[in-house]
Parts: C-alpha cells; structure tokens; sequence
C-alpha cells in the first residue's frame, strides 16, 4: 500500500509471518463418547513428565510418590492434578432451586471463600492439601504442580514446597535491525451494541492507513506491518434470541453488526495484513478452542489475501518474533475462581503453570479432546496478549532461564477507544486512543 506525503510517496513495511494456530483446529468435530476426562489424563501425563524431569534439580534428596503410596510421617513428592472445592461455585441444582423458590440467588462476580480448600489428585487417588505454601486464592482446578510434603496424623498432606512448570524454552528474540516495525491490537469492538460509537473505529482505520494526520503519523502509519483483532467484534441484542423463528426485520437486524464490520475490515485489509480472532460475543462456537469465523460473513475483506480469520486462542510468529493470545475468555474465568492484584498477575501465572486455560473444561467450555491438551504451552511467546479487558495495561515478565515476554492487556475499544501497539524491534508497547468529544 502507497500513502501520499508532502516529500512524495511511503511505502508500508512487511514482514514475514507463519501460522502457528495448528494445534488450535479441529479438524473432524465429535462429541459422541468422549469423556472430559481424558482432557484431564492428557494434561496429567504431559505434565508430569515435565515435572518429573525438573525434580532431580529441586529436590534431588526426595523419590516421588504415589498419592496412595503416601506413608505417615515419610517426607516425599507427589504430582498431580489440582482440585479447589468452592462452595460458592454455581452448580446446576443452584440454577433448579433458583426456578423454584421466590427469592432469586444473588450472582456474585467472584465464586471464593474463605472456607475453601485444595486437593490433589492423581491415578491413584486424592488427598486434601494443609499448610501455608499453597494458597487456596492463588490456585485453580486444573493446575498441575509437584508438592513437598508429608502426611499427617489426620491423613491429610501438610505442603512444605510447591514446583510449577515455570516458563518454557523460548527462541532468542532476533537481533535489533534498527527499523521500527508496528503491530496494532485491538479488542471489544462491540458493533451493534449501545456502548459503541462508530465513528471512533473509523478514525482507528483511518489513523492506520494514513488517511488521518500529518507526514509523521503517515510515516509511522506506513511502518503498521499487522492487525490483531482480538474478539468480541460484534454484539447482538439479547432480545432477538427468543426460541423462536427470527422474523425478516430480526434477521436483518442480525446481520448489520456483521456487515458494518466486513466495510470496516475491508478499508484494513486494502492496506495492512489482518488477523481477526472469534470471542465470547461473535458468531463462533462457544468452547474453546474457537474456530475461525467463517469467510462468508466477510465477503468484502475475504476477498483481500491479507485478511485472516484465525482461532481462538492464536498463535502466530511475526519475523521470527513469536506471538500468542485470546480474546480474554481464559483470564476472565480465572478472576472468578482465583485473587490476584491485576489481570497482568494472571497472565503471568498462566506462563509459570504452562498452560493457557487451567479452568478448562472445569469452569470454562472446552472441546473434549481425547489424545491432547491444545493449551498446554510448548514453546514461550516473546508477546502474550489477552483482549477484551477493563483497561490496558503491560508489563516485561522475565523466566530463569532469560526469557523475557511482553504481557499487555488490550482494552474493549467500545468502551474505552484505546487500541495497542507494539514495536517488533524492541517489544515496546504504547496505547493508541481515539476520542470525539466536542465542546458546546
């Protein structure tokens, strides 16, 4: 794409970029006879061979051990899968007894309780976890560690230490070439609901085509090289989804959101590569992994080679610089069932855990995979980006063994205006907001 200037014409940046959503995709979709179960065992054998590996270094004086194997007084290590009984976790008799009595159940936005408790399990059995090192606030169901301990009197395991995975291998970043290269985030469109106003996501267009602003902002424009946008791009009323037949004008009413997107997306795509994500409010299957959006819903930009619509979670890789993300489903389900002081706490314990979605399929909806574990995370990303959240923020996380990761949290543009970029050169981060307020 060519945008013009007062000293002749800028051309836009590209760069080298490989799909990695590979492992994201289901290839032949079946529900019939599977179990959720099986998730859990892939999980458990995954990871416990990690685990295993990473124990003659920790604790090098201590043999692991079976959880029915555990002798009384005997200090030894045991893996297995972690359990958080809640009593203020939503169950499906709530919702029955709700129906039933006159005074309704009040939602809470956070399922925790002081009285909470963990367990552990593994093949053989379960044990109840004591002790001050494991937080019941800090954990979640699904979560995979080693503990140090020993049992007590009582039958329970007093924790003295705790082991996660910690952060994967990562590649090394390539070197700095000196040339800014740019990708833009952005999240929670929301088109077609109340909260958003269009006019704000025009002038992010046109900001980032070079339509808008004078000879710099064109050419830090033209070093725009990707479009991220993660989830949540339309919104549909409520009111239409009844049960019953939608009429002509609610089908109509149904598609707008989805058409005012598509001349959007296009005014991009002429211009820039573009990956869009699915999210909890788009027209993509609920369970995680979300599958792509179909190309249908976007004849204008589907037409463009730059346009692609991609998995939820995606992972991809920008001249070598490895990126991986959601669209916020994994970190807003871990703020209902666990604490942490900002959402940036969660992403970083996600890493440490090496897995995307440790509260799938418990709490969060998952595909019931026999064989595999999707979001266990193989390989450390140099960016871990989440969309859809309350406001943006960003941090550098480094790992033992020098990794580092850029976290950013990219707000919902409908509410805020704000999108996000990063610079590939040296992973800094800026927010781009957008604003039309006039005076009277």
């Amino acid at each position: 794409m060519e945008m013009g200037s007062g000293n002749g014409v800028l051309q836009r940046e590209q760069s080298i970029y490989n799909s990695l959503d590979e492992s994201f995709e289901i290839q032949k979709e079946m529900y019939r006879g599977q179990q959720y179960s099986q998730i859990y065992f892939a999980r458990l054998h995954l990871m416990r061979t990690l685990l295993n590996s990473l124990l003659p270094t920790w604790k090098p004086h201590l043999s692991g051990c079976a959880v029915l194997g555990l002798e009384k007084g005997k200090e030894c290590i045991i893996v297995g899968t972690l359990y958080k009984h809640m009593k203020l976790k939503p169950s499906i008799l709530d919702e029955y007894s709700k129906e039933r009595s006159a005074s309704p159940l009040v939602q809470p936005h956070n399922f925790m309780h002081s009285d909470d408790y963990l367990v552990l399990e593994d093949e053989s059995g379960r044990v109840m976890l004591r002790g001050d090192h494991l937080l019941p606030s800090v954990c979640v169901t699904g979560m995979v560690v080693a503990l140090h301990g020993k049992e007590t009197g009582a039958g329970d395991f007093l924790v003295e230490d705790i082991l996660e995975a910690g952060l994967p291998h990562q590649i090394e970043l390539p070197l700095d070439h000196g040339e800014d290269k740019f990708v833009v985030f952005i999240s929670g469109l929301s088109i077609g609901s109340s909260s958003a106003n269009p006019l704000h996501f025009q002038l992010f267009v046109d900001h980032i085509t070079g339509h808008l602003g004078d000879e710099k902002e064109q050419g830090i424009a033209a070093q725009i090289v990707q479009v991220v946008i993660a989830g949540n791009s339309v919104e549909f009323s409520r009111g239409i989804f009844n049960g019953q037949n939608l009429g002509s004008k609610d089908q109509s009413r149904l598609s707008e959101p989805i058409k005012e997107l598509d001349i959007l997306l296009t005014q991009i795509a002429a211009g820039i590569p573009l990956d869009i994500m699915p999210g909890a409010t788009d027209p993509a299957n609920f369970a995680l992994p979300q599958q792509p959006l179909h190309r249908c819903l976007f004849p204008g930009s589907a037409a463009y080679n730059t346009f692609r619509s991609c998995t939820n979670p995606h992972s991809f890789e920008l001249d070598n610089v490895r990126f991986l993300g959601t669209s916020g489903q994994n970190i807003d389900d871990l703020a209902k069932y666990s604490d942490a002081e900002n959402k940036l706490e969660f992403l970083e314990r996600t890493l440490r855990w090496r897995h995307l979605a440790p509260t799938a399929p418990n709490t969060l909806g998952c595909y019931p995979f026999t064989d595999r574990d999707p979001f266990f995370i193989e390989k450390c990303p140099h960016v871990y980006f989440v969309g859809n959240q309350d406001k943006y923020e960003t941090s550098l996380m480094k790992g033992s063994d020098g990794q580092v990761v850029r976290l950013i949290c990219i707000p919902r543009f409908a509410e805020t205006g704000t999108a996000v970029m990063l610079n590939l050169r040296n992973l800094e981060c800026y927010a781009l907001s957008f604003g039309t307020q006039f005076g009277s």
